[in-house]
This record gives structure tokens, sequence and C-alpha cells, in this order.
């Protein structure tokens, strides 16, 4: 019997098998090796790994890992889960069945693309959704700012922190009366036409191209598509969710603990908001601790 099963092995799920391996409890990581972001050339924001290739960041922190014999990296997906809490048992798409007395859930979430022609390919380079994450390497450009409800005006006053030449697209969303008197006092351009394409050159974007005909050259559009999380396990599961503007994630305690007794989440999966690489490691360690101090004797 392993002590914990964390199923995702991005930030927050290492950062949980660190945790329990360091406490010397058996632990089993299944990962599909898809992380969120790893269409993104650098991290930042990230103490002692600022503007380093994320995917190298993992690469190491995986390396790390090696050194605690009570740790086993496997490389596979959960199909389902069944069992409760001190026996929870977990079928891997390799056909094994495991099982553990606590799950961590970190598998994350996935970005769903809008059907915009370039959009995708510019996704992680010049299309980016955090300026915690990219806003300083592009501070005092021309940023294009991808309106998706009433949420973009808080983004649109945190932007001003980084430059002042700032465009909005409305895409086809109504902006509030009061919301675009706001944006004319900060002298915000508002453009009204629904966007056909992005037009750009080995994913940066040259132009944001209108259905109107109308093109407008930026040097980075900040948006927030949807998202959805990356495997349906909690759904068999019936875990809370919570509703965000992009999307749903996992209701989770002050201990990172889910509605289902013994099983915690962390990462993209449980953030409501401003995810990023620093939250989902102190999240996973966290989820980490708690899940060894519940199985105290």
């Amino acid at each position: 019997m392993n002590d914990a099963i964390i199923i995702g092995g991005s930030f927050a799920g290492l950062a949980a098998a660190l945790q329990l391996g360091r406490a010397r409890r058996k632990v089993i990581v299944l990962d599909t090796g898809l992380p969120r972001n790893r269409f993104g050339h650098h991290s930042h924001g990230v103490l002692g790994h600022d503007h380093k290739p994320p995917m190298d960041i993992l690469s190491e922190a995986r390396k790390q890992l090696a050194r605690y014999p009570a740790i086993r990296l496997v490389n596979s997906r959960a199909d389902s889960i069944s069992g409760a809490i001190d026996d929870f048992s977990v079928l891997t798409g390799d056909g094994e069945t495991l099982r553990a007395r606590r799950l961590i859930l970190s598998y994350g979430v996935a970005d769903q693309m809008p059907n915009v022609p370039g959009f995708a390919e510019c996704w992680g380079t010049s299309i980016v959704p955090c300026p915690y994450c990219d806003g300083f390497e592009v501070a005092g450009q021309h940023w294009g700012v991808v309106w998706s409800g009433p949420h973009s005006h808080q983004s649109v006053r945190l932007f001003q922190d980084w430059t002042d030449k700032l465009t909005v697209f409305a895409d086809g969303h109504d902006i509030a009366p009061e919301l675009q008197a706001d944006l004319a006092d900060r002298k915000i351009p508002v453009v009204d036409d629904r966007i056909i394409e992005i037009a750009h050159q080995n994913g940066h974007i040259a132009t944001v191209n209108l259905h109107t005909d109308r093109n407008v050259a930026v040097d980075i559009l900040f948006a927030q598509p949807r998202n959805k999380p990356s495997a349906s396990l909690h759904e068999s599961l019936d875990l809370a969710k919570v509703d965000t503007p992009t999307g749903v994630v996992l209701k989770v305690d002050e201990r990172r603990q889910t509605s289902m007794p013994g099983i915690y989440a962390a990462g993209d999966l449980a953030t409501p908001f401003l995810p990023s690489v620093t939250q989902s490691t102190w999240q996973g360690a966290m989820a980490g601790i708690f899940a060894q101090q519940s199985m105290l004797a």
C-alpha cells in the first residue's frame, strides 16, 4: 500500500512528492508529460529560476527527486479512481492498479483555443494570459487586450503598471457603459469588431485582423481563453467545484482537501485566480504536507 498517489507531475505534483518523499512516505506520481506551460519559452517570477524554460525546471526537479527512494515517477495516465480514504485504487492507462491511503490531484487544466486562425500558433509566444509571467519583458510596448467579460476591466487597470499603450478588443462582447466611460477616461481605445485572424510570423504577432477588414498592429496580445480540467477524474468522484470567469476549478479547504476525505488538490486545477508556477509549487508542497499529517497515528 502506498501512502499517496499524485495524479499530475508538473510543478504542484512534484512539489507534493518532494515533501512526502522527505517525510519517507511511499508515493507514486503519475504524469503524462504535458504541462500547461509547455508552450512557454521561459518561466518568470520563479525565485531562483527566473527566465528559465519551464520544461528545464521540471526536468531538474525530477532529477532531484530521484535521490528519494520512496518516490516513484511513472509516465502514465490515471484512467479511474475508486475506494475511499485509507484505501483508494487508481487504474492506470497501462492497466496497472495502484492503491494508496491518500490521493493528490494536480493534473491541471488545458486552455481551449478559440477558433481563430493564428491564435494557437501564437499562444505562449505573443499571446499570453498573465502580466506577472510575461509583462516585464514587453513593458512599454503596445499591448492588446482581448475582452472576455467584466473581469477584463481589472486586467486593463493592472496592465497600466507595465505600459501606457493599450488597445482593448471587445471581440463581440458588450462592454457596460460605465466601463466604457472608464476606459475612455484612461484614454484606452476600444475596438468593437470581432477578431477573425491573428496574422503572425513564426508565432510573433503582426496584426490582429477584424471582420470589418480592419487590421490593428500590436506587440503582444493578452487573452484569457476558457479552460477545462485536463482529466475528468473529479467528475466521477463528484467533487465540489467553483465557477470562475474562465472555467471551473476544484473546491478545497484550508488544508487543500477536496470535498471527499483523503483527496487533496493543488495547482491550476484548484486555483481560481492568477495561476502561476510559484502558486502551484506552494500549493503542491502544502497538499503533500497536509496529506502526510493526516496519516499520523
